[in-house]
């Protein structure tokens, strides 16, 4: 066992770990680990290829959202649902104690390069999710679509007069996304049972059975998922958003100061000369980059369920999507932070930080509400990955309902041990997972992507002035 978790270690560091260290000036460091090396080169190569894509289509963005479904396929799913599951799995655990851990760790200024980050992360995830269009199949099992990351890997490696039924670097990655998402049920019971033992003193055991129960009855119906999220994702979007709103009317007074202190710090006039400049940027990236998930292929699986008039479209709604998560939802994390007296919180860290800094605006009823939102974030975190694991599990197994099911069984014991105790090394394989799908899709985007740049510039020749 103690070989197993060496292993899963080493993999670990490899992916996140620093791979290169830059000096700085002030005796600064910055350290970049293989993924951010390989995703933010990548990101700003697709900004510039889409000739910066986040700023030229942000309103038509905004245009798709409110298109109405117009679908003649039986179980198909609308643009604008494929981005309410991928929002749902994008914003998790990380937009709330994630952005707290990296404000902690790097200051003020990480905010702003999580910004940048998921600007530069929104023409990669056009790119991914235009990608899951072009090359998406009709679902036997569920109708509608499916595809992803596997699906079009494997159209290019494979030839299509080819005998060979799978692609070993596409099967690498449905297989790297089943060992991510076993993870993340871990880490989500975990997250979860203690967020309400802390505020309600509630024994993890109960919470974990409730959720285990609630989880189980909407996954093991064939199609109840899209119907959940549709009504939970917008539900605890719109009221994270608007307690933030209220707590920034709140200390509206602050803001000019606060402002001040992420753009400062962000070039690190006084990081420098501390020597933690490195830290600043790093631990900015690193969070905007795990949160919004661009270039991971995650979000292309429910990109490819998505009965949409023009591939680009979908592109399109899946870069809104991280804007969403980070530009919005991560930065309203921050504003609470930020909006706290660093006296309240120094030393805390987490949970307690975020619980704390909600206790300091809105009283008791702060920290309820912070553990109620945790649990609608991480809830609709595991239905949207059990939603992603199905044309994975599809390519690695075929058309089954014993595969599918079986996965969602695994699914639902990790979230069960992960609400009673708290395994590191299991968490460290989503980790790890997300770290290789990121690899294996990466290998695909850069030969596919001129597919994707010539369906914009069709759909920019085609859409109405």
């Amino acid at each position: 066992m103690n070989i197993i978790i060496k292993i899963i270690n080493s993999i670990y560091q490899f992916l996140w770990g620093d791979l290169i260290t830059i000096p700085l000036p002030g005796g600064s460091s910055l350290g970049l680990s293989l993924l951010v090396i390989i995703l933010i080169p990548s990101g700003i190569y697709f900004t510039v290829r889409t000739r910066f894509l986040p700023f030229r289509f942000f309103p038509e963005m905004l245009k798709i959202s409110m298109e109405k479904k117009i679908s003649f396929q039986k179980g198909s799913i609308s643009g604008m649902q494929a981005l309410i599951i991928s929002t749902a799995t994008r914003v998790g655990m990380g937009n709330l104690v994630g952005v707290v851990a990296a404000i902690s760790l790097g200051g003020a200024g990480a905010v702003f390069w999580m910004w940048v980050t998921a600007l530069l992360g929104s023409s990669t995830a056009f790119v991914e999710a235009t990608l899951a269009q072009l090359y998406k199949e009709k679902d036997p099992l569920y109708g509608g679509y499916r595809g992803g990351p596997a699906y079009y890997i494997h159209h290019l490696f494979i030839k299509k007069d080819s005998r060979r039924k799978h692609s070993v670097i596409a099967m690498l990655f449905a297989l790297s996304g089943l060992i991510c998402w076993c993870g993340i049920s871990q880490v989500i019971g975990n997250s979860v049972s203690s967020a309400f033992e802390n505020a309600f003193q509630i024994p993890p055991r109960y919470t974990t059975m409730l959720l285990v129960v609630i989880a189980a009855v909407i996954v093991l119906r064939k199609n109840a998922t899209v119907r959940v999220l549709n009504i939970v994702v917008p539900i605890m979007a719109g009221l994270y958003f608007l307690i933030t709103i209220i707590i920034i009317l709140l200390n509206a007074g602050q803001l000019p100061s606060v402002f001040q202190r992420i753009f400062s710090e962000a070039f690190g006039l006084r990081q420098v000369a501390a020597g933690g400049f490195g830290a600043v940027i790093m631990n900015g990236a690193k969070r905007g980059l795990f949160s919004n998930e661009a270039g991971s292929g995650s979000a292309p699986c429910a990109a490819a369920a998505a009965d949409i008039s023009h591939p680009a479209k979908e592109g399109l709604l899946q870069a809104l999507g991280v804007f969403i998560d980070t530009i919005v939802i991560c930065s309203c994390s921050a504003m609470i932070m930020l909006l706290t007296p660093i006296d309240l919180t120094q030393g805390l860290s987490g949970m307690d930080l975020l619980q704390t800094a909600m206790h300091y605006h809105l009283g008791a009823f702060g920290v309820t509400f912070i553990a109620v939102i945790l649990w609608l974030f991480s809830f609709s975190t595991f239905i949207g990955i059990l939603f992603y694991a199905r044309p994975n599990i599809a390519y690695l197994f075929g058309d089954n309902w014993l595969s599918q099911t079986l996965y969602k069984l695994l699914a639902l014991v990790m979230l069960f041990i992960g609400g009673l105790a708290a395994y590191t090394f299991v968490w460290d394989l989503g980790d790890i997972g997300i770290g290789l799908m990121t690899i294996f899709n990466m290998i695909s985007l850069f030969p596919l992507s001129r597919q994707a740049l010539d369906s914009l510039k069709d759909y920019e020749e085609k859409r109405p002035c």
